[in-house]
Order: structure tokens, then C-alpha cells, then sequence
């Protein structure tokens, strides 16, 4: 990646001077294939009128519980593909259609994405079964896989076993094996080389990376947090944090489609602030921006934005680059320019109702906004309707249509989501 863009300085204005017109080309538009549903099983699962327990587990600090108990349990003579085969057929019976529909339905009750599922069917088997186990890799890919996911089982030259999932979306920092023309990421994997059982369904869907809502868990409270924003438009907000939504953002991966890096931002942006955060700051700032018209409603979101957050540089704080949910950059003492262009986009989405999209820069990223009134300042182009270049992450405040001098005479790429 590009070394990170300082925090640009703001400019010195006088109050209401109007910012002159400047229509600026862009680079590109990225281009991004629209979510699709979640997969379901190929075939109706009908219930099982079997007596049993309930198994309770916690996952991301939220109880959960499905109907499962002790002589379900069963333990794989090797990891060959015979035992292994063995094992999946007797998964198959209706022994355990009890279970699986119990875990679609908590994926149903709490809004959980493909990738918090496979973690909540991940800690179920692993509580059920044993850490890691083969019998619990076994499980988990069972579920998944009769969840309607592309998912293979794999056998290390150790003998261990994997489960392996196909991903829409290209996950950084994770081994891939190329199985089809499609790329299946073995979890947990530490080894070079697996055998793989690759024989497929019918019907079977990629794991995508999409959130897009937000994930019920339990609430277990951090301390609250007061930001205040300052000089033009100062503003107050004290705020409460879900330690197990955030637990969850800290598990998420990066990721990308089309072989373009810059699509990894509309993950994050696409993803709404929880409403328990929604509770607390949008009246403060509603309440700030009634009546006002769009571009001083936006000046005042983007004042927020701008000073009542800390500039801090990824490769200090985390030791790479890590974008952050809108719900993360609020919690967190330090935020860079990716995670303020993705806070005040979906600001002025939620509480303006105007379109934007973000734009990148070599080693910077920033916001455009589609007011209906005429705003001035740096304007692109963008399917014949002007944006209006927005600066989030300004030392000081800089009202939108304000663009650093370094960057007006750069052609940004436009990512849409």
C-alpha cells in the first residue's frame, strides 16, 4: 500500500466565504458487484421428533443454544478419506437436522453474516467436541456445507484435518487453494500442502465478506466515551460501546473483489453504526443540523468528524493497515483518514439522505457528496451528477468542497457502494 497522506492542515477562511467551482477529473470507477442473499440448504430439513437436551455455548459473549447433547458426540477413526466419509454420512442423517436447523435460525435471529456464522459454528463445535479437533473440524464444515456454503474438508501430511470455505471476495493475510477457479480458504491452516476431498454439490454458494447490518449480540458495556468537537460548529456526545460487537470487527477480515484493492473500503462502508450508537449521537446531531441548509448540515457533520477525533497512523497503533467500522472509529482513541472518509459518508447518508462515495488517492482517502443545492468548491463528475469533494480528516476544521493542494490536481479512482 501507499505510505499514509498526514492529516492535511485546514485552511484559513473567512466565516461564509463561498469556495469557487473547480470540476475535477477522475481516474476510474471501481467496479463492484452487488451483494446477494445468503445461501440456504439445497433441500427442506424437516424437524426431528427426537427427545435430547439443549447444548448452550457463548460466541462473541452472546448465549446461544441448540438441541444437541451428549450422544451426539462421535469421534473419527482416522482422518482418511474413508473414516472421514463414514463420519459425513452418518451427519447426514436426521440425527442432526434438528441442529443444523437450530443454527440457521440463530443465524436468522442475529443477523449474522457469513463470516460471524462460520465463527458461530466454529465455537459450537469446538465447545461440543474439543478444540480444533478433527471431530470438530468435521462438524463445523458439515454445518456450513448443509448451510448451502462451498465447503471442502482437507487432510494435512500430518493428518490433521481442515475445513475449507470458497470466498466471493479475496481475504488478505490467508492461504488459498484454487479448486475449480475458485479460490477455498483453509481455516486455521499453519501447514504446507493438504489432500482435498473436492467433490461438489449442487447448489453450494461462496462465503461472502459482506456485513451490511448490523450483528445482534448480546450487549456487555465498555466505558463510555465523550467527544466533543471544536471551533466552528462545537458539539458534545457521550457514547456506550457493545465490547462484543467490537470483539466481532476485531475478527472480520479484509478483502476485496475484482482483483482491486480499493474495493475493500465498501465492506466498512456498507455496514450501518449500531443503534445503540445511533440512540445517543444522532440527536445530538440532529438537533445541530435542523434547519440548516445541506452544505451547513454537512460542514457541521464534517466539523464533527474532523476535531473530535484523534489522527493516528495505522502502522504505529496496529502495525499495519487496519480500516475500521463506523461503530470502531467512534470507540477507538486514534483513527486515520480511511476510517473519517467512512464515518462521515455514512453520516450524511443516515441523516442528510444524500449519495455519496469515497474517493482514493495514493496513500489517501476521502469523501464526495451529491448535494441537491449548488455547493461549490472541488466537483466531480461522476455519472452525470456532481459530487462535491469532502476533507474528513483535516487537522482543524475545512468546510466540505475543500481539497488539500496536494491532492486537487490528482485523479482519484471513485468507489461506489
Amino acid at each position: 500500500p501507499d505510505p499514509p497522506m498526514p492529516a492535511p492542515v485546514p485552511p484559513v477562511l473567512e466565516k461564509g466565504q463561498p469556495l469557487k467551482e473547480k470540476i475535477t477529473p477522475y481516474r476510474s470507477i471501481a467496479n463492484i458487484p452487488q451483494p446477494i442473499e445468503q445461501p440456504v440448504p439445497v433441500a427442506p430439513i424437516p424437524e426431528t421428533p427426537l427427545s435430547g437436551g439443549l447444548f448452550h455455548f457463548r460466541c462473541y459473549g452472546t448465549d446461544m443454544q441448540v438441541r444437541l447433547d451428549g450422544s451426539q458426540r462421535f469421534t473419527l477413526r482416522s482422518t482418511q478419506e474413508a473414516d472421514v466419509a463414514d463420519a459425513w454420512e452418518t451427519l447426514s442423517g436426521n440425527t442432526y437436522n434438528n441442529l443444523l436447523i437450530d443454527c440457521l435460525a440463530i443465524r436468522k435471529r442475529h443477523r449474522l453474516c457469513d463470516w460471524a456464522y462460520l465463527s458461530v459454528l466454529e465455537q459450537l463445535a469446538n465447545d461440543f467436541l474439543g478444540d480444533n479437533t478433527p471431530e470438530a473440524v468435521l462438524l463445523q464444515a458439515f454445518l456450513f456445507h448443509q448451510s448451502g456454503y462451498q465447503t471442502r474438508l482437507g487432510r494435512s501430511k500430518s493428518g490433521k484435518l481442515y475445513a475449507l470455505v470458497a470466498s466471493r471476495h479475496i481475504i488478505y493475510n490467508m492461504s488459498f487453494f484454487d479448486i475449480g477457479g475458485k479460490h477455498f480458504y483453509p481455516l486455521r491452516y499453519r501447514e504446507d500442502g493438504l489432500y482435498i476431498y473436492a467433490n461438489p454439490y449442487p447448489g453450494e454458494q461462496q462465503l461472502s465478506l459482506e456485513v451490511g447490518r448490523e450483528q445482534l449480540f448480546d450487549e456487555a458495556p465498555l466505558p463510555p466515551r465523550t467527544l466533543q468537537s471544536q471551533g466552528e460548529y462545537p458539539l458534545t456526545t457521550t457514547l456506550e460501546f457493545n465490547k462484543n460487537l467490537i470483539d466481532f470487527y476485531n475478527t472480520y477480515p479484509q478483502s476485496y473483489v475484482n482483483n482491486n484493492g480499493t474495493t475493500k473500503w465498501r465492506f466498512y462502508a456498507r455496514t450501518p453504526i449500531s443503534r445503540q450508537i445511533k440512540e445517543k449521537l444522532y440527536p445530538v446531531l440532529q438537533t445541530a443540523i435542523d434547519g440548516k441548509s445541506e452544505q451547513e448540515a454537512a460542514n457541521i457533520l464534517i466539523c464533527f468528524v474532523q476535531t473530535a477525533l484523534t489522527y493516528g497512523y495505522d502502522d504505529e497503533i496496529w502495525g499495519g493497515d487496519r480500516p475500521f467500522f463506523a461503530d470502531e472509529t467512534l470507540y477507538y482513541p486514534y483513527s486515520d483518514c480511511e476510517d473519517r472518509a467512512i464515518l462521515f459518508s455514512t453520516l450524511v447518508r443516515d441523516l442528510l439522505h444524500l449519495d455519496t462515495v469515497l474517493l482514493y488517492y495514493p496513500g489517501h482517502l476521502a469523501t464526495a457528496v451529491c448535494f441537491r443545492e449548488k455547493a461549490g468548491g472541488q466537483t466531480l463528475i461522476i455519472n452525470r451528477k456532481k459530487y462535491t469533494y469532502c476533507e474528513p480528516t483535516c487537522s482543524g476544521y475545512a468546510p466540505v468542497g475543500w481539497c488539500p493542494q496536494d491532492l486537487s490536481a490528482i485523479q482519484p479512482e471513485v468507489i461506489l457502494y
